[in-house]
């Protein structure tokens, strides 16, 4: 648990909050003490403010290790509030022990005593209610702005992953190379086939306009996602020809399913950058819907050239479902298979 040092606070506090409370709760009685009187008053203050202040300390950070974060925070003011009476009526009676050693032969007549008891008690507790406020402020309240401040570096990393995913997305298909790749083979398609080089024009278009449009919006629908891949998949089918092949397993009611945009194109441009592909020996690439995930896998057939990877695209899924509080992606490799295993998001809220 991430908290404050409080070492230098729990020396001094105790002595600042007894001469405090002396000055403006107890300065007529206490100019009416002896020399000894006043001893034992200042011995008995300092340490039940000690004591006080450490009772409170340990059981408010055992609440805050019990209940962590600000997601339980109702959680910890609730146990705070049934633990309150308690620690304030254990600072009186160490006030009351500290009265008797003050005045050992007080004695009073039984009624006079009733009254003098219970001005006594609402007069201490009043005190204890103000110094055990303060105590549990100071600790639940430092907790609260330290875990507020971790919550809000931790959202500002993830946006900046998220925005640095963006980019790195943006620019690994708006590059020259992708581009100058592209125009080659659109190039050579208008000689040979012109048909089929202005259905390739057109999915440049759509694969260019959805990653300049939908890569801002936080959801997007499996729907959209799918029907981008498939232009995203026939420029690269034009490309490798049957070194690639596609298999999507996505039933209707699935379809309106949510998850964070250009998630298939990173993991299907990751399965393209490191696998070969060739005609005897296809790159296959299978997304299926089933119970709430979808699942997108791919042959593993490394390339025998080493391929450099800052693995950003992964990274950044991940990062993209921690921002939205969403179950973390699975990622695994078994009978020569590379699987990714993402939730879906049932709910509209979100979409942009």
């Amino acid at each position: 648990m991430q908290t404050f040092n409080d070492t230098r606070l729990r020396i001094l506090g105790p002595f600042i909050l007894f001469f405090f409370g002396a000055l403006f709760f107890r300065v007529k009685l206490i100019l009416s003490y002896t020399s000894g009187e006043l001893i034992r008053y200042f011995i008995v203050g300092i340490v039940s403010g000690y004591i006080c202040w450490n009772l409170t300390r340990w059981i408010v950070r055992l609440i805050q290790n019990r209940y962590p974060g600000l997601s339980n925070t109702r959680q910890r003011m609730y146990l705070l509030i049934l633990v309150f009476p308690i620690l304030v009526n254990i600072g009186f009676f160490l006030r009351q022990f500290g009265h008797s050693l003050t005045y050992p032969n007080d004695e009073y007549p039984v009624l006079q005593f009733e009254v003098d008891f219970f001005i006594m008690y609402l007069e201490t507790i009043g005190i204890q209610i103000f110094y055990h406020l303060l105590y549990i402020s100071i600790y639940e309240g430092s907790y609260l702005f330290i875990q507020w401040q971790k919550t809000n570096l931790e959202k500002e990393a993830l946006l900046r992953t998220q925005w640095q995913g963006r980019f790195e997305v943006l620019k690994s298909q708006v590059n020259p190379h992708f581009l100058f790749n592209s125009l080659n083979t659109l190039s050579s398609l208008i000689s040979e086939n012109p048909a089929l080089a202005e259905e390739f024009v057109d999915d440049m278009a759509s694969v260019y306009r959805y990653l300049l449009q939908t890569n801002e919006r936080e959801l997007t629908t499996l729907r959209k996602e799918l029907e981008f891949i498939d232009s995203y998949y026939h420029l690269l089918k034009t490309r490798y020809g049957a070194g690639l092949s596609l298999q999507i397993l996505v039933t209707e009611d699935n379809q309106e399913a949510l998850l964070p945009p250009l998630t298939l194109q990173m993991l299907v441009e990751n399965a393209v950058k490191h696998n070969s592909m060739l005609p005897e020996n296809p790159l296959r690439i299978e997304i299926e819907a089933v119970d709430g995930f979808l699942t997108i896998r791919n042959t593993l057939q490394r390339k025998n050239v080493r391929v450099e990877s800052n693995h950003v695209g992964l990274s950044n899924i991940a990062s993209k479902y921690k921002l939205l509080n969403l179950a973390r992606p699975t990622i695994e490799e078994k009978e020569g298979l590379f699987i990714v295993t993402l939730p879906l998001l049932r709910e509209k809220i979100g979409v942009g």
